[in-house]
């Protein structure tokens, strides 16, 4: 857990003079004024101050503290002479940067202090959060908790958001590795001071591109987002259970998660709702294989998806606002009871030759468009330290350290890293696991004093969800091969299965897999049996 010093805003400046001396006869003093974080709350009720200690390199130094930092809080590490890692955001490039580093084998008193900040307590598996919407798997299968994944690792975790960053510049002598690199600002007012930076903090959905959908669209980007989706569809199913009155769902976008989203929700919903999915292209997963986009309207078709192709949202708005809405009742449903729906999307044509539409939904699910979460640099007037491309990754350099910073990495969705064709990398958790793997390892090369790796991305094929037993996975060692339905949907859980974070979590999510499918294959025979001897009879 992270530790933090304990010491009264008005006697700063004398406890630190204190500190000073007290270092040079009793070296281990300010190692035992450190407090487990889980008390700090506890110390804020109390009327305690948390506040910063003075500024600490590798070599264990102490400066002066700045009036910005003043009213901070600072984290204190556990030993001043390892190195420091401070790595933003817990995704799969964050975490498994921190996994990476761990599994290394380090020089005695080189191995980093490891910290992991993240906004949520949970590391989330994304590619598999439509089976949460399904029901294929647990919620701690795909989303374990940093605390549990973590537990036999030295590496510490942090919940909290990030603020501001304060890189330093660095010196160009050889003292460079004895000073601290830079600091972290987190929003509770922590101050982590750190010798090597990673940002992982992944993107998050872009809702203002359209009126209306910060107010009424649903994202699907992380497990607070899998939820609300998931509990709004069990509201919706016990509104109109018997009804005879079919759920409206409208998802904005038809790339990876729009598809996957629309097969999904189709195979939950069935004959009790209407799909309808809207892309701006006249296809859907422009950049996905052949095999895969094949298979996916193959499904979308038998469960009958309507696909607004060509189409772009210009307005989402409540129909209580809109003075006259237009009725989609099918002449057959004259007699059955229709209730008006909560929302209506209005799309118009990318192209000419069509017409706009107004579109009823009760649910809207937005799966366009995404943002990098890079916090801000220091505002204190100086230039922006970290390279920015325009949608607001940090530029690396092959090895993945931010340009002008040799002492920040960047990987994910934070980094904007090109392949040799000058093409940006894209925003995959294949990219960010591989990335992560290389990250460690360059730290690990850097701490000591050897060559850096460049980074170079191997394209391992892609996978799609297209429901509880359907998927489509075109691997790129075999030219032309897609595997589709329960063959590609048993793959694409294998290949899910090894990726996990760690062995136990593999084993323990393995072993409830098996016992499941265990238990459906069973329920299958009964249920086979069962029409047999009825048939029979």
């Amino acid at each position: 857990m992270s530790h933090l010093a304990l010491s009264a805003t008005a006697t700063l400046p004398h406890f630190n003079r204190t500190v000073k001396r007290l270092n040079k006869v009793f070296p281990i003093f300010t190692g035992r004024y450190a407090f487990k974080s889980s008390l700090y709350g506890n110390f804020q009720r109390k009327g305690f101050s948390i506040c910063a200690s003075a500024n600490t390199g590798m070599s264990g130094d102490v400066a002066e503290v700045s009036e910005r930092e003043q009213d901070l809080k600072h984290y204190i590490w556990p030993d001043k002479k390892r190195p420091r890692v401070c790595i933003l955001g817990g995704g799969f490039g964050g975490l498994y940067t921190a996994l990476r580093l761990e599994s290394l084998t380090w020089p005695d008193g080189k191995k980093p202090q490891v910290l992991l900040i993240d906004q949520s307590d949970r590391f989330v598996f994304k590619p598999m959060l439509y089976e949460l919407l399904s029901g294929e798997v647990d919620e701690w299968e795909i989303a374990p908790r940093f605390s549990d994944l973590l537990a036999s690792t030295e590496v510490q975790f942090i919940q909290d958001k990030v603020k501001l960053l304060h890189p330093y510049d660095m010196p160009r002598s050889g003292a460079e590795r004895h000073q601290c690199a830079g600091s972290v600002q987190l929003e509770s007012d922590f101050l982590i001071e750190y010798d090597w930076l990673v940002l992982a903090l992944g993107a998050e959905p872009k809702l203002d591109m359209v009126p209306g959908a910060v107010e009424y669209a649903l994202p699907f980007s992380n497990f607070e987002d899998a939820c609300k989706v998931n509990n709004k569809l069990k509201a919706l199913e016990r509104k109109y259970f018997g009804k005879g009155c079919p759920i409206k769902v409208v998802i904005v976008g038809c790339g990876y998660s729009g598809v996957e989203l629309a097969a999904t929700v189709s195979e939950r919903l069935k004959d009790k709702g209407i799909v309808q999915a809207i892309n701006v292209q006249n296809t859907i997963c422009p950049s996905a294989p052949p095999g895969n986009r094949e298979a996916a309207l193959k499904v979308l078709s038998e469960r009958n998806v309507e696909l607004l192709l060509g189409y772009f949202v210009n307005s989402i708005k409540r129909s209580a606002d809109i003075e006259v809405l237009n009725q989609f009742v099918d002449s057959g449903n004259i007699g059955m009871q229709q209730e008006a729906k909560e929302l209506v999307v209005e799309i118009q044509p990318a192209e000419r030759g069509m017409q706009g539409q107004n579109l009823e939904a009760d649910l809207v699910l937005w799966t366009v468009g995404n943002k990098p979460r890079l916090p801000q640099s220091d505002p204190s007037g100086k230039p922006n330290m970290l390279p920015l491309n325009g949608i607001g990754q940090a530029e690396t350099d092959e090895t993945l350290r931010v340009k002008g910073n040799p002492r920040i990495f960047a990987v994910g969705d934070s980094s904007a890293l090109r392949d040799s064709s000058g093409k940006l990398l894209p925003p995959t958790a294949q990219v960010a696991f591989q990335q992560a793997d290389f990250a460690g390892w360059n730290i690990w090369a850097a701490i000591n004093d050897r060559p850096l790796l460049p980074f170079r991305f191997q394209n391992l094929g892609e996978m799609m969800n297209l429901g509880r037993y359907d998927a489509a996975v075109t691997p790129s060692f075999i030219d032309g091969l897609t595997l589709e339905g329960p063959v590609g949907h048993a793959a694409r859980k294998l290949a899910y299965l090894i990726r996990l974070p760690t062995d136990q979590h593999k084993v323990k999510v393995g072993l409830s897999w098996f016992a499941k499918e265990a238990i459906d294959s069973v329920a299958t025979l009964q249920t086979t049996l069962t029409k047999v001897l009825s048939g029979s009879s």
